[in-house]
This record gives structure tokens, sequence and C-alpha cells, in this order.
């Protein structure tokens, strides 16, 4: 086994193994192998960043048999009364094959806590007063209601959400938001504030796990 699939394969099992100590669902399909950015891999699966021309933000790409997937994060704080903060991912994959892609989210955790993704709609009307409790509203996130992060195709806990598509030389940017699982997880300085720790996500293409390992000062704050 190579390196990048065995530090990837750890990180994953990080990831499994408090998700059952919490008893909280898994998205993960069986796998045949992992990718893991920034670190070397003798299947030929390449790492790479580059500047977003428009906001000057940096999305990191793995690359690997003609699938590209980019993978970018950011924050923004719950509302006024409240302690915490949302955190955003999003992940393009463009499709340079021949083949239908699958993909779904194969898990994310912060600093070794599970991040499950929250459940969430485009909108609230329409649902019940109970439905409305257990349910975030895509409109009233910032992040999503600004454009930073596209809310056209999101993993939600809603299980019709779970596993999408990607055509044959096509591209999908599907996104998704977890609220941080610690506490006193930001710091500031003067320039500015971000969240502390590791942040680890990943998305199953197919039977490949793509997982990016990330600071969290590399995520944006896209709140207002």
């Amino acid at each position: 086994m190579g390196r990048s699939a065995a530090v990837a394969l750890a990180v994953l099992a990080c990831i499994a193994f408090p998700l059952a100590q919490n008893a909280l669902p898994t998205f993960r399909a069986q796998t045949a192998s992992a990718f893991v950015w920034g670190e070397e891999n003798s299947l030929g699966a390449t790492s790479s960043s580059t500047l977003d021309p428009i906001t000057g933000n940096t999305i990191y790409r793995l690359s690997h048999a003609g699938i590209e997937v980019s993978s970018r994060m950011g924050f923004e704080r719950i509302g006024m009364g409240e302690t915490g903060e949302l955190l955003n991912f999003t992940t393009t994959i463009v499709n340079n094959t021949e083949s239908n892609l699958s993909v779904r989210h194969a898990g994310t955790s912060v600093d070794g806590h599970v991040a499950a993704p929250l459940p969430v709609v485009p909108t609230k009307k329409g649902l019940s007063k109970r439905e409305r409790k257990d349910v975030w509203e895509l409109a009233k996130l910032h992040c999503f209601s600004s454009g930073f992060y596209s809310s056209q195709n999101f993993f939600s806990t809603n299980s019709s959400s779970q596993i999408f598509t990607v055509a044959p030389r096509g591209a999908l940017t599907v996104s998704f938001v977890t609220k941080d699982p610690r506490n006193y997880s930001m710091r500031c300085s003067i320039k500015g504030c971000y969240p502390t720790g590791t942040m680890r996500f990943a998305v199953t293409v197919n039977t490949t796990d793509f997982v990016f390992v990330l600071p969290g000062r590399s995520a944006v704050y896209c709140g207002k």
C-alpha cells in the first residue's frame, strides 16, 4: 500500500471511529483507493492549488485519471445571540472521462471531532412549524445567499441528496454546511479571525476517496 493511501485510510478511520461512538450516519462507500491533497502518490494523483481570479482565495485541487476535484472552505457566525461557527465546504468535480461519475460525501472531521452535514433546505416556505425547527435554511446563510458558495447542489442529512452524478465531459459543484463541534474554536488577531485546528473532509468519486486535510486558517470568512 502506498504512503498516501495508508495516510488517507488512517484519516478516514479517525473520522469513522468517533462517528460510531456518536451514532451518527456514515456516508462512505467501500473504497478501492484514496488520495490525500499534498501527499505524493504512486498511482499518479497530483495536488495543486490556485487562486480564485474573482475572490483571490485559494482553491485546492486533486487530479487523477481524468478526474479533477477542487475544494475550498469558509465559515460564518451562527447568528445574533448565539455562539459557535458554521463551517462551509464546496467541491467541484470535473469529469474528463467518457463515463458517468458518482459523488458522495465521504466524511468530515474537525480536530478529530465528527462534523456531519446539517439538515438543510433551500427555503422553509411551505414547511410546518415542527419541520422548520429541524432544518437550516440556505437562503439565510450568508455564505450561500451571497453567492460565495453554490447552493444548487448540497449534501445534507436528507437521504435524497446524498449521491450525485457527473456526466462525461461535465462538471458539478456540491456544497455542505456543518456546525463546528468544538468550543472556543476561533483565533483572532489584527489580521482577522479564523478557525483553529485541522479540517479533514473528503468526497468519494466512484470508489476513490479524494481527501483534503487543511489548517483552519485556510477557511475564508464569508459571513456578514
